[in-house]
């Protein structure tokens, strides 16, 4: 089935509410979570989760100036086995995956109007994906979505990203027992766009959970995809690429919240930047709590600059309160390309600049290959050809 619509631009009611939510961990990286705007203080630029972030480029977002004056257009395509609805704010999933821990999360929950929830029956295992798409159509708007994939139903989800506008939004998935759901997240903005955005997954027993975060567009984006832990023997993998371009700031923090027994966590994130001021940033905590023996864990951060005027800022941790595990490590790496494969390839015959582009594709072809949707692997391979038009 599909559903088309205009999704109007939520109110700005304040909106602190009861929500029982699963995931509540702060790390010395964060704010305790809360629902409420007013938990937050406004941020300065000098707290160490917005040390990085260019505060002005926010459009408001940060200090409650921005007004809920715009559209998204969204369409959702869901093949059989799904259920689209559109929920008032007190439905029990909604929040239930994860609690804001910053201040545009906060005020995104309580200024939406109504949110989506769409939900994969149980053990129902999808053949297409979900498929969602969003089109900024200018001004400000505010969103909540919860995809609830139900025990042992297995789904792949793709949420797309275009347009214009300046967006502030909560994103949940919620991972029954036994259940599988991979997750393609793509920011194609136009070079105006601002999107700020939490992502909580909420992992159940014996479940996997696969996120992968792609970003070329906007402004500024700032992603913040979380990951908690319902039962033992959980999975889930992070994965994420970015090219960033001249001018462009895009901000990646990541958080693994290990408080189960016997889960697994696995982060990858690449990154590609060129021109003037391209700012990307990539922040990994991973935590694993005294109750969460038998843990597995791993995340790494790649970044490779094409051009001067580029910088990127990686920042991995480690939080680890109980010694029973099976392996913890993070690794973090950023350089220019690699002289001895370019001497290669270019001792072969092989033109610098189409050298250049190879070794660039092969550093995303791992991740590109982890989607697993084909026409989305097609179109992101094109988009990077495209961007690697600027750089050589």
């Amino acid at each position: 089935m599909a559903e088309a619509q205009n999704i109007p631009a939520g109110s700005t009611t304040a909106g602190a509410i009861a929500v029982a939510a699963e995931s509540t961990v702060a790390t010395r990286m964060s704010a305790p979570p809360s629902f409420d705007v007013a938990d937050f203080p406004v941020p300065n630029g000098r707290e160490e989760e917005w040390r990085f972030t260019p505060l002005a480029r926010l459009k408001g977002l940060h200090d409650g100036t921005a007004v809920a004056n715009g559209t998204m257009k969204a369409q959702i395509d869901a093949p059989e086995g799904v259920t689209v609805e559109s929920v008032e704010r007190g439905d029990a999933r909604i929040g239930k995956a994860g609690t804001p821990v910053d201040r545009i999360a906060a005020q995104a929950f309580s200024s939406f109007a109504k949110a989506t929830v769409v939900t994969v029956a149980k053990e129902a295992v999808l053949t297409e994906p979900v498929r969602v798409s969003l089109h900024g159509e200018g001004g400000t708007t505010f969103g909540h979505t919860v995809f609830d994939v139900q025990a042992f139903a297995e789904a792949v989800v793709v949420i797309d990203h275009t347009g214009d506008g300046v967006r502030a939004a909560n994103v949940d998935f919620l991972v029954g027992d036994g259940a599988k759901l991979t997750v393609v997240s793509v920011q194609d903005w136009d070079d105006t766009a601002v999107h700020v955005s939490q992502h909580n997954a909420l992992v159940g027993r014996d479940a996997t959970f696969r996120s992968i975060v792609v970003t070329f567009g906007g402004d500024l984006v700032r992603l913040h995809p979380r990951v908690a832990y319902a039962g033992p023997g959980g999975e889930a993998e992070l994965f994420g690429l970015y090219f960033t371009d001249a001018g462009q700031h895009q901000e990646h923090r990541l958080l693994v919240d290990h408080s189960a027994p016997h889960c697994k966590s696995n982060v990858v994130y690449k990154g590609a930047l060129q021109g003037q001021d391209a700012h990307a940033v990539w922040i990994g905590d991973v935590l694993i709590e005294k109750t969460a023996e038998g843990t597995d864990t791993y995340e790494m951060n790649r970044n490779l600059v094409l051009t001067d005027g580029a910088r990127v800022d990686s920042v991995p941790n480690l939080e680890i309160e109980t010694g029973e595990i099976v392996g913890a490590g993070h690794a973090s790496a950023t350089g220019r390309f690699d002289d001895e494969q370019l001497f290669y390839l270019q001792s072969r015959g092989i033109p610098a600049d189409d050298a250049r582009r190879l070794v660039v594709r092969g550093f995303f072809a791992e991740l590109v290959h982890q989607i697993g949707v084909p026409d989305i692997e097609e179109r992101l391979l094109a988009k990077i050809e495209t961007e690697l038009q600027g750089s050589v």
